[in-house]
């Protein structure tokens, strides 16, 4: 057996373990060490190996932003700074028909600028917003679908810990990744609040009403977000503007978060403990499943396989459009079963350089950064698609009383949305990489 016959067997190897439940970083880095041991012949080499992408995989300076980023995301939630988000929204919007979900989206998109991860964001909205819109008379398949949705802006809207992992793999500049995503991740803000809004139309049995606040109360609740709006200007501006690095960046708000949860008294010794543990779990099994990559990209590496599909692909003739929908779809396929860190680990190497051999009119550093947007993009679509997207399940355990299919049924529209939105950056790349030309 040749090795890029090996490197082919692999993958339906790793799905299989995936499917009986192997964690994924376990997963890759069974199919890495099995493969590589098969290559070598000896364990010896495979063993010098492996210290070594150990120590380059975790020696990464970059990598230092995913548990900083993560941590503002448990202060914010301390802080209550979901809630405020989601209370100046509904106060401005929520009277209206479908405003309340249309509220839900909106601080969905709000607490992305300050948490870098969909599962957190659908997690922590889920627990502020699904009450309110039960309350309000909403039908539980919007309500979970709208937050679903929802929860994908928290990989979208800068800082995104899945764009930091992109840009260390393509080697890429993290701050102009962070700029390109901003205009798609507003548009998909906007894309799901048209959805709500013709889902409203279109069963308004479904929607529920609240009555409009008085103009006082709807600006005290909108001061009350003051500590989102520094935050996010200072983290993401410093980090756009040069006077800090995206680790650095992600200390400060961090630390400027902890500070407002504090305040807000909802950091003390007790809740402090409890963020530090929940943000170290999140980054064991981030650094794990980046582990497994590391040994299973390797293994890739040895067997030629992403060089000969680049090849192969290059000399089929197929337009480079044609080329990128394939592999857009693969994306929306794997979403089904995999999570969004682990699909951009195991694939990246691998299509990445098929697309950078490719002619799209653009430089090299604006093509990867818009390929990378898109990957995103589409990545974010597999956490809403049935039947296994995780943001569906992370929000219907938190509704225990809206059977799964409703949610399913209700979400299809914002998957549409999703698809629409992919078509035009794809089409028109300068939507996405105007602000850099800037």
């Amino acid at each position: 057996m040749s090795t890029i016959e090996m490197a082919l067997w692999s993958f339906p190897i790793m799905l299989l373990l995936i499917f009986i439940r192997v964690p994924i970083g376990l997963s890759m880095l069974l199919c890495g060490v099995g493969g590589a041991w098969m290559v070598y012949g000896s364990i010896d080499p495979l063993l010098n190996q492996f210290k070594q992408v150990t120590f380059t995989t975790f020696a990464n300076y970059n990598l230092s932003v995913i548990p900083l980023f993560l941590l503002m995301g448990q202060f914010a939630a301390l802080g209550g700074l979901s809630q405020a988000l989601f209370k100046a929204a509904e106060a401005w919007i929520g009277h209206r028909k479908g405003g309340v979900a249309m509220a839900a989206v909106g601080a969905c998109a709000g607490f992305g600028a300050i948490c870098g991860s969909s599962l957190a964001t659908a997690a922590t909205m889920g627990q502020v917003a699904l009450p309110e819109l039960k309350r309000a008379g909403y039908a539980g398949g919007i309500s979970t679908a709208c937050l679903a949705a929802g929860g994908t802006l928290g990989i979208l809207i800068p800082p995104s810990v899945v764009l930091v992992i992109y840009a260390i793999l393509t080697e890429q500049n993290i701050a102009k990744l962070f700029l390109a995503a901003f205009v798609p991740g507003i548009l998909a803000a906007i894309g799901y609040m048209i959805v709500i809004a013709i889902y409203a139309r279109w069963k308004p049995e479904e929607m529920g009403t609240m009555k409009p606040l008085p103009m006082k109360e709807r600006i005290a609740a909108t001061v009350r977000t003051w500590p989102v709006i520094v935050i996010f200007l200072v983290v993401v501006g410093g980090i756009y503007t040069g006077i800090f690095t995206p680790t650095e960046g992600a200390a400060i708000g961090a630390f400027s978060t902890g500070i407002a949860a504090w305040a807000g008294g909802g950091l003390n010794r007790k809740t402090l403990l409890g963020a530090v543990i929940g943000t170290a779990i999140a980054s064991g099994m981030i650094y794990m499943i980046v582990l497994g990559a590391g040994v299973y990209n390797t293994f890739l590496a040895l067997s030629q396989l992403p060089q000969e599909a680049a090849t192969t692909v290059a000399g089929w003739g197929l337009s480079p459009l044609l080329v990128l929908v394939a592999i857009l779809v693969l994306y929306i396929i794997l979403g089904c079963f995999m999570d969004s860190l682990s699909m951009i680990l195991l694939t990246i190497p691998v299509f990445y350089p098929i697309i950078s051999h490719l002619d799209f009119g653009l430089p090299p550093e604006e093509l990867a950064i818009w390929f990378g947007i898109l990957v995103l993009i589409v990545v974010e679509v597999g956490l809403i698609t049935p039947p296994v997207g995780m943001n569906l399940f992370v929000i219907n355990s938190m509704a225990k009383d809206v059977p799964i299919t409703h949610t399913y049924r209700a979400v299809m529209p914002f998957v549409v949305s999703d698809m629409v939105r992919t078509a035009i950056l794809v089409l028109f790349p300068s939507i996405t990489l105007f602000v850099l030309r800037l």
